[in-house]
């Protein structure tokens, strides 16, 4: 289980092996069935949580109803309600388990010692910090400037492997469009590979 982070870790900065075992000592581990609530909106997000294994997704419901999907969480990411965790205050996200999922939990008392006593991770953090404002810029200007066909094009391109995972009416929530127009861009991009 933790062989995942340490891995998603060293991708982005060297550990030693003392760092290596020493990380697993500030996290714990929770299990979630599938649609199992990990946060719901009003509570405070009490901790940063890796996905070792499953699916999660990030969502806030609309005053109209129905799901706004922030994002996904997979094997390899991290997931919270980053405003709530930081400063303490409730959430505004829910999230929840798209499939059966394990995490690895970190609160925000240890995640700071975590930064003090291994030095590096606050780098780590930081480099995830960058990547996540750029693909919240990225996306932001995808949305605007994008066919539908564009937008879902370039999700299952980064994604090949996790949109078979996805049904398509929350990809088309996370596309911010109808379930009827992903299922018609599914339907001709099939056509087309025939």
């Amino acid at each position: 289980m933790f062989d995942i982070l340490i891995s998603h870790v060293q991708n982005k900065v060297n550990l030693t092996n003392e760092e290596k075992t020493e990380l697993q000592f500030f996290f714990s581990v929770k299990k979630l069935k599938k649609k199992q609530l990990l946060l719901k909106e009003g509570e405070i997000c009490t901790h940063l949580s890796f996905v070792s294994r499953g699916l999660l997704k990030s969502y806030f419901v609309a005053e109209k109803g129905g799901e706004n999907i922030n994002m996904f969480a997979f094997e390899g990411w991290w997931i919270s309600d980053f405003k709530s965790f930081i400063s303490q205050e409730k959430a505004v996200l829910n999230i929840d388990a798209v499939e059966e999922t394990e995490l690895l939990m970190i609160s925000l008392e240890d995640y700071e010692k975590l930064t003090l006593e291994i030095p590096v991770m606050d780098r780590y953090f930081r480099i995830l910090y960058q990547n996540s404002l750029v693909t919240k810029d990225y996306r932001l200007i995808a949305s605007n400037s994008y066919t539908a066909e564009e937008k879902y094009l370039e999700f299952s391109k980064k994604n090949p492997e996790i949109i078979k995972r996805i049904p398509h009416n929350l990809i088309a929530s996370f596309l911010g469009l109808a379930p009827e127009t992903v299922s018609r861009i599914r339907k001709k991009l099939l056509l087309k590979k025939l």
